[in-house]
């Protein structure tokens, strides 16, 4: 229950710490995002793939955010790690009251993870570290693409309240990597917590409310996302000939 506990506040910490920023302005918005996450073993091999795609909504509903699909290749180190490595695209819309209508952005990522996988008690935890290489587009299409990185750390606590059902919760902090250009390193952070039901063996679906805090890149002003998220998950091996 300590390590549980731990891990508790860990989350928590890293929640609050981006928040002590005090950007001049806020804006609130509300978003929807329907996801499939898909971590799909070929055969007995180690090898896996990830497939993934993300419809996210602006006022839940009503207009685009963002369309994101991203498709990798997993090799299971052994039970408690797996190393990733794939591709993301990325078309990004604008919104709210702030921002100007432009056409819609597009960008290209290439990006390489470790995952761990471990317990405390009845709590499974996952810690998960990421980099992306990031080639943006512009509103304008003739002036190319600008290339940045970012490196995104993630904890995860899973803990069952029945045989079919879970309580989760996660923090994400992300931070720019050299080359970029912001008056900060911190990009974003994302705050989840959900309710989830394993609906047969290797599915399940998720229902949860993230907080997604977006620091502006001109330091002046930070963006607080309540989102709404419906997400399936699978974990269903791929057979091979």
């Amino acid at each position: 229950m300590l390590k549980t506990r731990i891990a508790f506040a860990f989350v928590l910490a890293l929640t609050q710490a981006p928040l002590s920023a005090e950007p001049r302005t806020v804006n609130q918005n509300a978003h929807g995002w329907f996801n499939y996450f898909g971590d799909h073993p070929l055969g007995k091999s180690k090898w896996g793939v990830h497939l993934e795609a993300q419809y996210r909504r602006h006022d839940v509903l009503l207009s685009w955010q963002q369309l994101l699909v991203r498709p990798a290749m997993n090799y299971d180190v052994n039970p408690a790690l797996t190393l990733s490595a794939g591709y993301a695209f990325a078309r990004s819309y604008s919104f709210g009251n702030r921002s100007p209508a432009t056409p819609a952005q597009h960008e290209h990522r290439l990006w390489e993870q470790a995952l761990w996988r471990y317990r405390a008690g009845p709590a499974a935890l996952t810690s998960r570290f990421r980099m992306e290489q990031r080639f943006l587009g512009s509103a304008d299409p003739s002036a190319g693409y600008r290339y940045e990185n970012r490196f995104r750390a993630w904890e995860q606590v899973t803990i069952p309240l029945g045989k079919r059902t879970y309580w989760t919760a996660y923090n994400e902090i992300w931070f720019y990597v050299k080359p970029y250009v912001a008056r900060s390193v911190l990009d974003q952070n994302r705050a989840y917590a959900a309710m989830g039901i394993h609906l047969k063996p290797g599915w399940r679906l998720e229902l949860g409310y993230m907080n997604q805090a977006v620091f502006q890149r001109s330091g002046s002003a930070l963006d607080l996302n309540h989102t709404m998220m419906v997400s399936i998950f699978s974990n269903a091996r791929f057979k091979l000939p």
